[in-house]
């Protein structure tokens, strides 16, 4: 009830929000609904791209006003950020509501050349060659219209099977890549990449689209703290809260106890260093990354930091209170870690809740799939 209860309050702080300040849905947003919604009755194959993070919340609302008979697959983008021993279980549950999906990982540029994309790709083709066969498809083209909300990883996906489907190297810079953002609504229009030859296939990557409101609380901090919805309309500090709430009630900091146990506390390249006694490099470390998170040795130091923290609190965690209490201990214990002094201009709690975020969005704190299926 405690998560619940902080989620509620959070996700109709958002709405309220949302309501007061016109929020995430604007002129942008509803012309690219517009042309969405025209171009789905032309398609061949619809392509919903999800956080698999959160299968059910990301849901692309629009394709409700669509009759069952839509030829529609279900992407899980990002699955290494979300609990993977549950992706084949959401597999499952989406067939058992038949409707294909297919888990992929499309974010990370080092990723494109992955067998398990590839592997998406001929499932991509098999589907188009079985729709021509069972329908009498007779167009030597394939159009294939990738949808979904902001920030899920359409417009990474699309370049992924792009670049993997170049039949010859003439082809290619002949089709500009989609652009890729970290922040939600960047892609502002609807372009077109070729990902196949024979037969001819290709992906339209259209704007992430929302709903124009959300009334679900929930559904709210799940899709603000994924970074469907932005920052400015949740509140930095807020989220960082629900996360370290989150946190706090899951078993993901248990895989951290080596971090605090003194023999393999020290990373790896911290260790050398102090064995060979090498002073002057391990000063000179750090003062060239003090307060840049995303090294290593400090993100080994948060996980430590909160293993330590959560484990070594008494309080009870099904008392509101009291697991606000810890979330302020850890917020303290993290602005030391991430070097954020008191006179900084700005909120402490504000630069510290930042560097989590990112964190978190990155996969650097663990892999979290927060939405349960029904």
């Amino acid at each position: 009830m405690t998560k619940a209860s902080i989620a509620r309050q959070l996700g109709n702080a958002i709405v309220a929000k949302n309501r007061n300040s016109g929020g995430w849905y604007g002129p942008h947003m509803a012309a690219a609904s517009r042309a969405i919604q025209e171009r789905i009755p032309l398609v061949d194959l619809v392509l919903e791209v999800r956080d698999a993070r959160i299968p059910l919340s990301s849901e692309y609302e629009q394709l409700r006003n669509y009759s069952s008979t839509l030829k529609r697959i279900i992407v899980m983008n990002k699955m290494d950020l979300a609990n993977r021993s549950q992706i084949k279980e959401w597999v499952s549950y989406f067939q058992q509501n038949n409707c294909l999906s297919y888990g992929v990982n499309a974010h990370n540029k080092e990723n494109i050349k992955q067998v398990h994309l590839l592997q998406f790709l001929n499932f991509l083709q098999a589907r188009v060659r079985e729709l021509k066969r069972t329908e009498q498809h007779s167009s030597y083209t394939t159009t294939i219209l990738l949808v979904g909300i902001p920030n899920v990883g359409k417009s990474a996906l699309a370049n992924s099977l792009h670049k993997i489907g170049r039949i010859s190297a003439a082809e290619k810079g002949k089709l500009k890549n989609a652009t890729v953002s970290p922040q939600p609504g960047e892609t502002k229009d609807i372009s077109s990449l070729k990902i196949g030859s024979h037969p001819n296939i290709y992906v339209l990557d259209t704007p992430g689209v929302l709903p124009p409101e959300i009334l679900d609380a929930d559904v709210c901090c799940k899709l603000a703290l994924t970074g469907a919805i932005g920052n400015c309309l949740a509140g930095e500090k807020e989220l960082s809260r629900y996360l370290l709430t989150i946190l706090n009630l899951s078993d993901e900091y248990k895989k951290w106890a080596k971090l605090a146990d003194p023999k393999n506390g020290i990373p790896v390249a911290d260790h050398k260093a102090e064995c060979s006694g090498n002073f002057e490099m391990d000063m000179k470390r750090k003062r060239q990354y003090p307060t840049d998170h995303t090294q290593d040795f400090i993100v080994n130091s948060v996980r430590k930091t909160l293993f330590e923290t959560i484990s070594s609190f008494d309080g009870n965690l099904d008392d509101e209170r009291e697991l606000a209490r810890l979330v302020d201990a850890e917020i303290s214990a993290l602005q030391k870690v991430f070097q954020v002094p008191e006179n900084v201009g700005v909120d402490a709690h504000d630069k510290v809740a930042c560097k989590l975020l990112n964190l978190y969005r990155t996969g650097r704190l663990g892999h979290y799939t927060l939405d349960c299926i029904p």
